[in-house]
C-alpha cells in the first residue's frame, strides 16, 4: 500500500468514528470529504481495509459506521460437531461459539463477534457472530465421493465443519477416491450443505504422490513461479562478477567449511574458526542473498509472497528459484561467493568480547555433512579422518568452542527440547519405505550452537543502534497453561517453583534435567513444548523466553526464510550508510506488517509439513496392517489411549474396543482404569500394540493393546 493511501484510511478512520456523524454509504463519504477522482479508489480500498481489520464495520445496508465497543473482530476456528472458536489478535484465550450462534460462518472466515459471558463451568469465554466480514476460504481440497448423479467432497481440513455438495455437471467426471480442488460456490446456510464445483484432480487418495499435492493446494503454497520471477532470473549470473568483491573483506585464504545433511542442496552458512592468546575467533558468513534479490523486484516480492521454503518429506518448495538457492547463493565447495558474515571473539567462558559485521567473500574448502563430522569427532572412521586429515584440528576447535557457548547458554536456562523429530525415507514413487528419529549428534549441535550465537549477537548489536529491525521473540507462558503443566506433572511427583507467579525458563530446563531417561521424559518435554507460545517475528524486542535471553532474531538463512533476507537488506544499507531518515521512516513503516506476514508463512509451512508427515505415517503404517510393535502410552481421553513407537508414529487406541474390562478416565491420574480388574494404562507406561487399521481419509491410525505395561 502507498503513503498516501495510508493516510487516507487514517483520516477515514477519524472521519467514520467522530460521534457526530451516522453509518454512510461510501457515495456519502466521498461527497463529504471532497474526495478527488484520482483517489476514489484509494477511498474504497481504504475502507475495505479497516473493515477487514476491524477497525469499522459495514452495515447490510452497504452503510460504513464505528464498530461498538461491546464487539470484537477475529478468525473464525471451525469444528466437525458445528461449534467452533473466534481468535482475537491480542486476546490470550480464543471465544467459544455455540453451534446454535455460528451464522453459518466458514472455518478461517473473519468475523465479528458479541461476547456473551462466561460458560457453566466458568472456564471458557463465549461469543456469538453477528456479522461475517470476509470469507476466509474460497477453495477447499478434499476426497470425492460420488452418489449417484451428484457427489460431495469430503474436506481434508478437519476444522471444515459440512462436506461440500457437488452437481453433476460440476464433477469433472472424478470418481470416488479421486482427491480434488474443489472451488466454493456458496457457503451453505439454514442446514443447507455447501455446494461447489471441482476445478482440479490431483489424483487417487492411495497414489503416493497426491498425499503432498493435495496439502500443497490446501495451504494455497505457491509452487510455479510467475513468469516475471522466471524472466528475472536471465540478470543473475552462473558465478559472481570480480567487480562486487571489490570493498568487502576478502576469507578466502581461511580454512572454511560447511556441514549440513547428506542431502541438503541450498549451502547458506559457512564457518571458519582459530584460537589464539586464548580468545577463539569464529566467523559464521552467510549467504548474501539480498545482493541479487533486490527489495521490490518480481524475485522479492515473490520471495515475501511466499514467506519461507516449505519442505514435505522428499520435496522442497523453496523460496526463491533454485538458479539462487542452489547455484549462486549457496555456498557450493571451491567457489567464490559472496556474504555478510558476522565475526566473533569469544573468550574460555563463552563471552563475547568483540565483533564485527561485514560484507564479504569466502571460497568453501569443503562441503562437510553432519554424519562424517560426528565421525571425525568421536574418530570412529580412519577413512574419514584421512579424507579430512587438515581440517581436524578446527573441527575438534570447534567441538570445544560449541560446548563452551552450549554451557554458558545452559547456565542463564535455555531450554534445550530434545523431543525427536521423525525423519521419512521415501522411494522413487514417494512411498515412504522407513520412519525412524532424526539423528541429532554433535556436529548437528555445533551448528545449531553457532547459528544461535550469531544470531544473539546481531539482534543485540542492532537493539542498542535503535534502528528497525525485526527481532524472533518468544514471549513468556502464559500463567494459567503453566498451572495446568504443574498439575499434569505433579502425577509423577514433579514440581517447579513458579506456580502463580513468573515462571524463570531455568525451572523448566532444571526439570527436563531431572527427567532425563524416565520413560516419560518425551512425554513430559511435548506437554512442556505445547504450555508454550509460539515464537514469532515482531519489531519489538521483547525476549526469546526459551533461549533466556534478550535479544535474538533470524540472520543465518536467507535463502529459505524472508526475515533473514529482509534483516539482511537492513544491515547492508547501515553498513553503507544509507539508512537515512527516509529510509527508517521506510522500516518503521513496512516493518510490522512483514513481521506478521512472515509469522503467518511460517505457521502455514509447519501445519503443511505436519500434515504430509501425518500422511506418510499413515501410508507406511497400512503396509504394517496385523503386526505388533512396542510403544509408549503418550496420551489418554475419555475415548482413547495414545500409543507412540519407536519409530516416533502416533495411533489411538479406542476404548470402547477393549473387551478385558470396563475402562473409565480418570482425569487426576491421566489413566484409564478398569472397574473390575483394576488395571491402569497411564502416560509412559511401556505396552504392546497390533496395527488395525489406517484412514487416510480420516487420518487416524488405529491401534489395539495386546500386552500392557511391558517391563
Amino acid at each position: 500500500m502507498g503513503e498516501k493511501r495510508e493516510i487516507i484510511k487514517e483520516k477515514l478512520y477519524s472521519f467514520i468514528c467522530d460521534k457526530n456523524y451516522k453509518p454512510m454509504r461510501l457515495k456519502d463519504i466521498r461527497f463529504l470529504l471532497q474526495v478527488s477522482d484520482e483517489d476514489k479508489k484509494r477511498v474504497e480500498l481504504a475502507l475495505e481495509e479497516l473493515v477487514a481489520e476491524g477497525k469499522i464495520t459495514v452495515t447490510p445496508k452497504g452503510k460504513y459506521k464505528k464498530l461498538d465497543e461491546n464487539l470484537l473482530v477475529g478468525i473464525y476456528i471451525g469444528n466437525k460437531k458445528g461449534f467452533g472458536f473466534v481468535r482475537v489478535e491480542g486476546d490470550k484465550e480464543d471465544y467459544f461459539i455455540p453451534a446454535r450462534d455460528t451464522l453459518d460462518a466458514f472455518h478461517s472466515d473473519r468475523v465479528v463477534i458479541q461476547p456473551t459471558g462466561v460458560s457453566e463451568a466458568g472456564k471458557r469465554h463465549e461469543a456469538k457472530i453477528v456479522q461475517i466480514l470476509e470469507r476466509g476460504m474460497n477453495v477447499v481440497v478434499g476426497t470425492y465421493d460420488k452418489q449417484g448423479a451428484f457427489g460431495f467432497v469430503i474436506p481434508d481440513n478437519q476444522k471444515v465443519a459440512d462436506d461440500i455438495f457437488i452437481a453433476k455437471e460440476n464433477s469433472m467426471g472424478a470418481m470416488s477416491g479421486h482427491k480434488v480442488v474443489c472451488q466454493l460456490l456458496n457457503y451453505g446456510e439454514k442446514r443447507k450443505s455447501p455446494e461447489g464445483r471441482i476445478v482440479e484432480i490431483l489424483g487417487h487418495v492411495n497414489d503416493p504422490s497426491t498425499d503432498i499435492m493435495s496439502v500443497v493446494r490446501a495451504y494455497d503454497i505457491p509452487m510455479e513461479y510467475p513468469d516475471k520471477v522466471m524472466d528475472s532470473l536471465k540478470e543473475i549470473p552462473d558465478e559472481i562478477n570480480p567487480d562486487d568483491i571489490i570493498g568487502r573483506k576478502d576469507f578466502r585464504e581461511l580454512d572454511t567449511v560447511t556441514i549440513d545433511g547428506e542431502d541438503a542442496k541450498d549451502l547458506d552458512d559457512a564457518i571458519t574458526l582459530s584460537f589464539e592468546n586464548g580468545i577463539y575467533t569464529l566467523g559464521v558468513h552467510i549467504a548474501d542473498v539480498s545482493h541479487y534479490v533486490k527489495e521490490k523486484s518480481p524475485l522479492d516480492k515473490e520471495a515475501l509472497k511466499r514467506g519461507t521454503s516449505c519442505y514435505l518429506v522428499d520435496s522442497v518448495i523453496p523460496m526463491i528459484p533454485h538458479k539462487l538457492s542452489n547455484g549462486i547463493c549457496s555456498l557450493n565447495a571451491g567457489v567464490d561467493r559472496l556474504t555478510l558474515s558476522c565475526v566473533m571473539e569469544i573468550d574460555k567462558k563463552g563471552k563475547l568480547l568483540n565483533h564485527y559485521i561485514a560484507e564479504g567473500v569466502i571460497n568453501v574448502n569443503e562441503r562437510m555433512t553432519y554424519t562424517n563430522v560426528a565421525k571425525i569427532l568421536d574418530r570412529s572412521d580412519d577413512e574419514v579422518i584421512k579424507r579430512y586429515e587438515p581440517l581436524v584440528p578446527m573441527f575438534d576447535l570447534m567441538k570445544e568452542l560449541s560446548e563452551i557457548i552450549r554451557s554458558t547458554r545452559h547456565k542463564r536456562g535455555s531450554i534445550d527440547f530434545d523431543v525427536p523429530e521423525t525423519k521419512i525415507i521415501v522411494d522413487e514413487n514417494h512411498k515412504p519405505v522407513e520412519i525412524k528419529p532424526y539423528d541429532r549428534n554433535p556436529a548437528t549441535k555445533i551448528i545449531e550452537d553457532f547459528m544461535l550465537m550469531a544470531n544473539e549477537t546481531i539482534a543485540e548489536d542492532y537493539f542498542w543502534q535503535e534502528l528497525p529491525f525485526e527481532y524472533r521473540v518468544h514471549e513468556d507462558p502464559d500463567q494459567e497453561k503453566m498451572e495446568t503443566l504443574m498439575h499434569f506433572m505433579s502425577n509423577f511427583g514433579l514440581y517447579m517453583k513458579g506456580a502463580g507467579g513468573e515462571m524463570h525458563p531455568k525451572e523448566l530446563q532444571k526439570l527436563l534435567e531431572k527427567i532425563e531417561g524416565e520413560p516419560y521424559e518425551a512425554l513430559i518435554s511435548k506437554m512442556m513444548l505445547r504450555s508454550m507460545k509460539q515464537a514469532r517475528y515482531s519489531t519489538e524486542c521483547t525476549g526469546h523466553f526459551g533461549l533466556a535471553c534478550k535479544y535474538y532474531c533470524h540472520f543465518t538463512s536467507p535463502i529459505r526464510r524472508y526475515p533473514d533476507l529482509q534483516i539482511h537488506r537492513i544491515i547492508k544499507e547501515n553498513l553503507h550508510g544509507e539508512l537515512n531518515d527516509k529510509r527508517i521512516s521506510h522500516y518503521k513503516r513496512i516493518l510490522p506488517s512483514v513481521a506478521d506476514d512472515n509469522s503467518n508463512k511460517e505457521r502455514r509451512a509447519e501445519e503443511a509439513e505436519r500434515e504430509v508427515i501425518k500422511l506418510k505415517e499413515i501410508e507406511y503404517m497400512s503396509e504394517h496392517i496385523g503386526e505388533e510393535f512396542d510403544g509408549v502410552i503418550s496420551g489418554v481421553t475419555s475415548s482413547y489411549i495414545f500409543v507412540e513407537l519407536e519409530n516416533t508414529v502416533e495411533g489411538a487406541v479406542s476404548v470402547a474396543y477393549m473387551y478385558d474390562d470396563l475402562y473409565y478416565f480418570n482425569e487426576e491420574q491421566y489413566a484409564m482404569i478398569g472397574e473390575k480388574k483394576g488395571k491402569k494404562y497411564q502416560l509412559g507406561d511401556k505396552v504392546r500394540i497390533k496395527v488395525l487399521n489406517c484412514d487416510k481419509i480420516k487420518k487416524n491410525i488405529d491401534f489395539s493393546i495386546i500386552d500392557g505395561n511391558i517391563e
